[in-house]
């Protein structure tokens, strides 16, 4: 007699889908590597020196597990961000800690709103946890908050899900315009501020809020600005009564210790930042550049990638992201209309805009002889 595993009812009913296929997936289905790796929003530019040297110092101790409580870490970022340590709880990724933020707070059934064709790893919690999503279509090819509160209104939604900056757009909005939008928030609902791309924002879009603020908990991430993506650490700062409560649902022994002092390391190195920040200001230009010679138009960003307009529909956006595959070249692109008429590059080093711009005209041609 053979036995099989019995899902629940939920599990059964979803579908077999991730968010992304990753680009090693890619490389395999095409039987190549990529020159050019411009699809991730990853930091093509590194971490900081400080921080791979910490991790080659804990390789030694990584039979160890991670400390729990990520001590040394949240007191750092309590400093960093002059509040207290119990205002932030560390995990696996802005990824992990939305898993878990939903867990907490959303219910079978219970609704949540977001941007449609917004982040979409949200979306995916959601629906694992049998939550009700409701969408509202950007504006001007940024979120709309005002709508987004609106709606939430309307459906008594646990939770409202914005970014600033956005992805996969790039756009965003005045910190004060965000603080001054949360007078609609309704009662019992909490804004997720995901502000992965903070670190490339400019003062402007800060959000003047205190940290303890009990209708909003900020996502902030190692794996941009810091170069750590693989590493996958994250953080969210938010009243205390919020985050004490992570504790009974969060993996605590999920952060790897090699991470922890890669942070920490990457964290104390803000000269290192600063380094990245200017890299990926000249890669935006590039980008742009190298877009406008082939009649792309490059929209303005706050992060480090860019969202090309391609002039036409999501048809000829998906084509070019296939045909610049095909040239070695690994691009993303926004897949609701009306975003999905652009492609979204990454910033990255000279080699790899150096691959983009000899492959993208030969991408093209490919459409154009297609057509």
């Amino acid at each position: 007699m053979t036995t099989n595993a019995r899902f629940t009812a939920l599990a059964a009913s979803l579908p077999s889908t991730v968010p992304f296929t990753g680009p090693e997936e890619m490389e395999r289905r095409r039987g190549a590597p990529f020159a050019a790796r411009l699809g991730a929003n990853e930091n093509g530019f590194g971490p900081s020196p400080r921080a791979i040297a910490a991790m080659q110092a804990a390789a030694t101790e990584m039979w160890q597990y991670g400390d729990p409580a990520s001590h040394d870490l949240r007191q750092a970022l309590a400093a960093h961000w002059d509040c207290g340590p119990e205002n932030i709880v560390v995990g696996t990724g802005i990824d992990g800690l939305l898993g878990e933020l939903v867990r907490l707070t959303v219910g079978a059934g219970e609704a949540i709103v977001t941007s449609l064709g917004a982040y979409p790893t949200f979306n995916y919690h959601v629906a694992g946890f049998g939550g009700r999503i409701e969408t509202v279509p950007y504006r001007d090819d940024a979120e709309d908050l005002p709508a987004l509160l609106a709606r939430a209104d309307q459906v008594d939604a646990k939770l409202v899900y914005f970014a600033n900056p956005d992805n996969p757009m790039g756009s965003w909005q005045r910190g004060a315009d965000v603080a001054a939008a949360l007078d609609a928030l309704p009662k019992g609902c909490l804004l997720i501020l995901d502000e992965a791309y903070g670190e490339f924002a400019p003062e402007e879009a800060s959000v003047p809020l205190a940290v303890d603020d009990p209708r909003v908990i900020r996502m902030r991430t190692f794996s941009k600005g810091y170069g750590l993506a693989g590493a996958r650490v994250g953080y969210a700062l938010a009243a205390p009564e919020l985050i004490s409560a992570f504790d009974k649902v969060r993996n605590h022994f999920g952060m790897n210790r090699g991470a922890q002092a890669a942070a920490l390391a990457a964290l104390q190195d803000q000269d290192w930042l600063a380094h990245v920040r200017a890299e990926v200001a000249r890669a935006r230009d590039e980008i742009g550049r190298i877009g406008a010679a082939h009649g792309l138009t490059a929209l303005p960003s706050a992060t480090n990638f860019v969202a090309l307009d391609c002039g036409g529909d999501g048809a000829r956006a998906r084509a070019l992201v296939a045909a610049l595959a095909e040239e070695g070249v690994f691009v993303r692109m926004p897949f609701v209309a009306p975003q999905d008429r652009c492609i979204r590059i990454s910033c990255g080093p000279s080699a790899e805009l150096d691959a983009l711009e000899a492959a993208l005209p030969r991408a093209l041609a490919r459409l154009d002889a297609a057509a």
